[in-house]
């Protein structure tokens, strides 16, 4: 049965969009039929991501209105089979979502696909709700710093009171996915420590993507992580992360870039 994924933050910037790819591509990657949902409509950035965005003809809004049918709308990856995009519309209102529209589209998204992960807008507003409404399994995004953690705080309350399984007596599924960690930083108090991000919002940690170049790298290429470099820090953090989604029991740590020999033979000879 197709399990509906947001991928959630109350804090813009934080890294949703780029965990949205890389998990979905990660997901993908075992064998799953995989979907990405891009609900930032006006400010779409998934499609750059996912390096689709000249390939985009019909969008979400265009799907929900029956402008277009769902298989016109969706863009198959070309590097991976099993994962596809559903874009949003770059130039239209949020207020043209309606739930009606997007009851709709997830109901037909549940018969074709294995995951559907939902790409939601930062804040609370109509977009994020939409995104989060149909949502079996939640992963909240958050920076380990004291403003993202506070928003996060505010999206699980959302969680638990305004989705579909909220309304049933049910409970969303809820990860915590923390992002731009630098163990030396948190070491040092300049930044919040892991202990200290879930013991305020106490729910069960997902992963933890260190800061690196790399994130910066595959997004500016159109490509997640997760395909562009698979054996990078982050890489691997987010491949551990979507292991865990399917049920997966592996213990949480930080992962550090691997040295190649290079790097060790021009580390012997400057020392």
């Amino acid at each position: 049965m197709a399990k509906v994924l947001v991928v959630t933050s109350g804090k813009g910037g934080v890294g949703k969009t780029t965990s949205t790819a890389a998990l979905g591509a990660a997901l993908a990657q075992t064998g799953q039929n995989v979907v990405v949902i891009d609900f930032d409509v006006g400010l779409r950035n998934l499609d750059l991501v996912m390096g689709a965005e000249r390939r985009v003809v019909f969008d979400l809004i265009n799907v929900v209105q029956g402008d277009a049918k769902l298989a016109q709308a969706l863009i198959r990856d070309k590097r991976c089979e099993t994962l596809s995009i559903l874009p949003a519309s770059q130039t239209r209102d949020k207020d043209a979502l309606t739930s009606e529209g997007v009851a709709k589209v997830m109901e037909e998204l549940r018969e074709k696909f294995d995951w559907i992960v939902c790409d939601s807008p930062a804040g609370i507003e109509r977009g994020a709700q939409l995104a989060m409404y149909h949502a079996d399994m939640a992963v909240v995004v958050t920076n380990p710093e004291v403003s993202s953690v506070r928003d996060s705080d505010r999206i699980i309350g959302m969680l638990d009171s305004t989705t579909e399984r909220a309304k049933r007596g049910e409970k969303v599924e809820k990860h915590l996915l923390l992002t731009r960690y630098d163990p030396g930083r948190a070491a040092r108090g300049e930044m919040l420590s892991t202990e200290d991000v879930l013991e305020i919002l106490s729910i069960p940690l997902l992963g933890i993507v260190p800061e690196s170049e790399e994130v910066l790298r595959a997004s500016n290429v159109g490509s997640p992580v997760t395909l562009s470099n698979p054996e990078s820090a982050p890489a691997r953090a987010y491949f551990e992360a979507a292991r865990r989604l399917q049920g997966e029991k592996l213990e949480v740590h930080v992962p550090v870039e691997r040295k190649g020999l290079f790097d060790w033979l021009f580390k012997k000879r400057v020392a």
